[in-house]
C-alpha cells in the first residue's frame, strides 16, 4: 500500500515506523532532513527523486512531494479488539453498510484525534481500509484498531455478553444525544447515509440515539455525525472519570497533599 502526503507520512514514522518499506521524497523538499533523520533510526530507505517521478508513481494524487510504501493494513482480530477495548476503556464503533472510503477515512481521523475508540466493519457490504481511506485518515489509522467480522449481529451479541451496552443512531425518535447520560462500556452502531441501520441490527440495540438538529432538518454526512457522537461519548467518559476521582477519598487525600 502507499501513503500520500506529509501528515500520513510523519504520523506513520512517529507511531508505526516498522510497517514502512521505503520512502520517496521530492528533491529539495523542506521536510527532507527531518524525514531522513527519523527514517535512519529504523533503517528505512529514503529516495530523493524529481517531481516528475513522484507524479508518475502516484498519478492524480496530491502527494505533497512525499510517497511512502507501507505494509498492507493490519486488521485486529475481533476477540482481541474486544479484550483491548475492555482493558483500555475504549468505545466500539460498528459501521453498518458504510461504502464511501472518504467517509471511513474521515471517521478514523476523528476517532484517532479523540482517542479511546475502535472500529468494527462487516466483511460484506462495506468499504475496506484502502489507500484512499488512509489518505483521508491522515495518520488516524495508527491510533484506531479496526476489526472485520463475518456477521455484525453475532459480533454485537459477543459485545453484549462482554458487558457492552449497544446504542444505535436514528434520524428521528431516539433519545436526545445531548440530554441522555450514556451507559458505559458502550458500543455505538452507525448506519449508512442512505439506509441507516438495518432492522436486523436495530433488534440488538439497548438504546436509540438522535442528534438534535435545527428546524431546517438538513442531514449530516455520516463522518460528521460520527464525529459529533464520538465527541459526546468522550466528553461524558471524561466527566464520569473526573466524578469518580472526586468521590474517591483516597484520591482527594492525595490531591490535597
Amino acid at each position: 500500500m502507499k501513503l500520500f502526503g506529509k501528515n500520513p507520512a510523519l504520523e506513520r514514522l512517529k507511531s508505526n515506523p516498522q510497517t514502512i518499506r521505503k520512502i520517496f521524497i521530492q528533491e529539495q523538499h523542506p521536510d527532507a532532513s527531518y524525514i531522513r533523520q527519523k527514517a535512519k533510526k529504523w533503517n528505512i530507505p529514503v529516495f530523493s527523486i524529481p517531481k516528475n517521478k513522484i507524479l508518475k508513481l502516484a498519478p492524480h494524487q496530491n502527494t505533497q512531494g512525499i510517497l511512502v510504501e507501507v505494509e498492507d493494513f493490519a486488521y485486529t482480530l475481533y476477540d482481541e479488539l474486544i479484550e483491548e477495548a475492555k482493558k483500555k476503556k475504549r468505545t466500539l464503533i460498528f459501521l453498518d453498510g458504510l461504502n464511501d472510503p472518504q467517509n471511513l477515512g474521515g471517521i478514523i481521523r476523528s476517532l484517532g484525534c479523540l482517542g479511546s475508540f475502535a472500529v468494527v466493519l462487516p466483511v460484506h457490504g462495506s468499504v475496506e481500509i484502502t489507500e484512499a481511506v488512509l489518505r483521508v485518515a491522515s495518520g488516524g489509522d495508527n491510533y484506531v484498531q479496526v476489526a472485520k467480522v463475518q456477521n455484525l449481529v453475532q459480533a454485537l451479541g459477543v459485545a453484549k455478553k462482554e458487558g457492552f451496552w449497544i446504542a444505535g443512531t436514528v434520524v428521528q425518535g431516539g433519545k436526545d444525544l445531548f440530554d441522555i447520560e450514556l451507559p458505559f462500556p458502550l458500543a455505538l452502531v452507525i448506519g449508512s447515509e442512505q439506509k441507516g441501520i438495518r432492522d436486523v441490527i436495530k433488534k440488538q440495540l439497548d438504546l436509540e440515539l438522535t442528534i438534535p438538529m435545527g428546524p431546517e432538518r438538513m442531514s449530516l454526512n455520516v463522518a460528521h455525525a460520527t464525529t459529533i457522537l464520538a465527541y459526546e461519548v468522550t466528553k461524558q467518559k471524561n466527566k464520569n472519570h473526573n466524578k469518580r476521582i472526586s468521590q474517591n477519598p483516597a484520591a482527594q487525600s492525595i490531591s490535597g497533599d
